[in-house]
């Protein structure tokens, strides 16, 4: 397929054949179609892959086809970066692929001063590239207004994360017309970033080039064992190698860049340094002769190296192993661009072999290790874990076994949920009863509530001797003292309380206290024992001893139901209260001061 093919304008093949682009890319190929029918996008590529022009140009041809309104040049398009490097990069290809559309594009970032960029805002722009802070700065200040944009370019999605720049982001997309076409890039797809492309696209149309996290196939990995101390000096042994015609050195940190670039220096080896604490001045000096040749190696950090696209790296060397496997991906994508071939060489020791074997599973194949080298491991390096076999199914005798398990505690569970449905039926069918309505009649004819009638009941002294039976045979069961009134307690004669009351002589009663009159006595409880009839309605007696009483009220009174018994507790009566005496005012009497008690001692 050539690019006339993905119906772009004659403009854009024009710039693309003094480009050198002869066809499109993969990702290209993918891209364009879709993003020229105005529909958002989300692609996953790599680095090197061509995932620029995949969107810069059919993004070029959607401009050129709606005139920009009148009255100056507001933000059409608008393209968030991570890194400055990449910024200029990005807006030096829509220079390079638009040159004939007359389309003007400026880029801002970080680390300059900002004056320039207002300037160049304030004379009308189409495109804007910027990097999250700066572009936030300036819109406070009032210098960029994104009212008219159309359209919203995210690269480097999984960068601008892992840098801290999620929330900017969405301070940006706050700023945004809720009307625009979105394009969403990224080498990588976890989690987080596919929430973020949730919120951020509607109905996009997913590009994906290579199967994500892998790696170029056409370049060649080693990793070499050896010692944290001795890997300047291998460093500098492979330098020597005349196939090293241009080299990238990735260090974990920004001392350790600046050091390595002076220790390669002393050496006789053309080097710099490349790193966020460096000035824009000072990397765009160390990138230009990198990509002049002036500069044979330039040694950087994983965020500084975001945006570095130079052809013809031979070789990436890694120093320091990424802690995340990712990020590994991203380095070695350097080289090995536009079909060319590429060498990938790590430094490993034993402390880092952990991160080389997370690197082989997230590649899906080991790394070729060279042996013969002037600067080997001192400790041996541990191999990967092997991989552990897969869990065997249980025996079939195991699993009947749980199984019949399972049906015994489930026919448990469902003879207790029967029990329980038993009871509150037992429950429902004992109504309370009127004891009133049974007050002449004698105590065998007391119907049941089940049916029949109970041939054992105790009821109160009063009852019993109505009915001409003995009160002291039939007497009602003790109510405890606590629930007894006073001054009942106090007028139970000594044969209720037994041989211990005997001797005792009754309380004496205070002057000051009136004599009461004689109170009726009132009922104390019943309790019904049901015959066989009545027992096969209730449950066994281990669960009615176990039962909490229910109340249920009867004539105004309280009465506590059981499935097989009833009790009824009597309205507590309030006694009047006795006459106050008043108190006699006791004397004090005044201590002997210490004199006195001295006087007494000598006398």
């Amino acid at each position: 397929m050539r690019f006339c093919d993905l119906g772009l304008t004659d403009p854009l093949l024009k710039a693309l054949q003094e480009v050198g682009y002869q066809t499109p890319s993969p990702i290209q190929e993918k891209s364009i179609p879709p993003v020229l029918q105005r529909r958002d996008l989300l692609g996953c590529a790599q680095t090197g892959t061509g995932k620029t022009a995949a969107f810069a140009l059919p993004l070029l041809q959607l401009l050129q086809q709606k005139p920009a309104p009148k009255g100056g040049r507001p933000v059409r398009l608008l393209v968030l970066t991570p890194t400055r490097e990449l910024a200029a990069q990005i807006q030096e290809c829509f220079e390079n692929y638009g040159k004939y559309l007359g389309h003007r594009s400026v880029v801002i970032f970080g680390g300059v001063g900002q004056q320039p960029q207002i300037d160049a805002l304030h004379k009308g722009a189409d495109i804007l590239v910027a990097t999250p802070g700066r572009l936030l700065d300036l819109c406070g200040q009032g210098h960029i207004s994104l009212k008219e944009l159309e359209f919203f370019v995210l690269d480097e999605a999984d960068r601008m994360l892992d840098m801290g720049f999620i929330h900017d982001i969405r301070r940006v997309i706050k700023l945004l017309p809720a009307k625009r076409q979105t394009l969403f890039f990224s080498a990588t797809m976890p989690e987080e970033i596919r929430k973020l492309a949730a919120g951020l696209l509607t109905d996009p149309v997913e590009v994906a080039v290579d199967p994500v996290s892998s790696t170029v196939e056409i370049i060649e990995q080693k990793v070499l064992f050896t010692d944290k101390n001795k890997k300047r000096d291998l460093l500098l042994y492979l330098l020597e190698d005349k196939a090293v015609t241009s080299a990238l050195v990735f260090s974990r940190t920004k001392h350790l860049a600046d050091r390595l670039a002076k220790f390669l220096k002393k050496n006789g080896v053309a080097a710099d340094s490349i790193h966020g604490d460096k000035s824009q001045g000072a990397r765009l000096r160390a990138l230009g002769d990198f990509k002049s040749g002036k500069c044979r190696v330039l040694v950087a950090t994983d965020i500084a190296a975001r945006g570095i696209d130079v052809s013809g790296i031979s070789h990436v060397f890694n120093f320091d192993l990424p802690d995340l496997p990712e990020t590994y991906v991203h380095r070695i994508g350097r080289t090995g661009r536009a079909g060319q071939e590429g060498v990938a060489i790590s430094f490993c020791t034993a402390e880092e072999a952990e991160a080389l074997w997370a690197i082989e599973k997230l590649i899906g194949k080991r790394v070729t290790v060279v042996e013969n080298h002037p600067c080997p491991a001192s400790q041996p390096i541990p191999e990967p874990p092997k991989p552990q076999p897969k869990a065997q199914p249980k025996s079939k005798k195991k699993h009947d076994k749980n199984k019949k398990n399972l049906q015994k505690a489930l026919k448990k569970v469902e003879e207790t949920k029967q029990k329980q449905e038993k009871r509150q039926q037992t429950q429902k069918e004992y109504p309370s009863i009127d004891l009133d309505a049974f007050r002449d009649e004698a105590p065998a004819q007391l119907p049941m509530p089940s049916g029949g009638f109970s041939s054992d009941v105790r009821l109160p002294g009063w009852v019993a001797a109505r009915s001409g039976g003995s009160a002291k045979k039939e007497k009602a069961a003790p109510t405890p003292k606590a629930e007894q009134p006073e001054q009942e307690r106090k007028a139970e004669p000594s044969a209720q309380s037994g041989k211990k009351g005997k001797g005792k002589k009754p309380a004496r009663k205070s002057q000051t206290q009136q004599p009461q009159p004689a109170k009726e006595k009132v009922k104390k409880e019943v309790f019904l024992q049901p015959q066989e009839d009545d027992r096969k309605v209730g449950t066994s007696s281990r669960s009615r001893k176990r039962r909490e009483p229910v109340w249920i009220p009867v004539n105004d009174q309280p009465i506590v139901t059981r499935p097989q018994s009833y009790f009824i507790e009597p309205p507590k009566e309030t006694e009047p209260e006795a006459e106050k005496t008043p108190k006699k005012k006791k004397k004090r009497r005044r201590k002997p001061t210490q004199k006195s008690k001295t006087t007494g001692g000598t006398q």
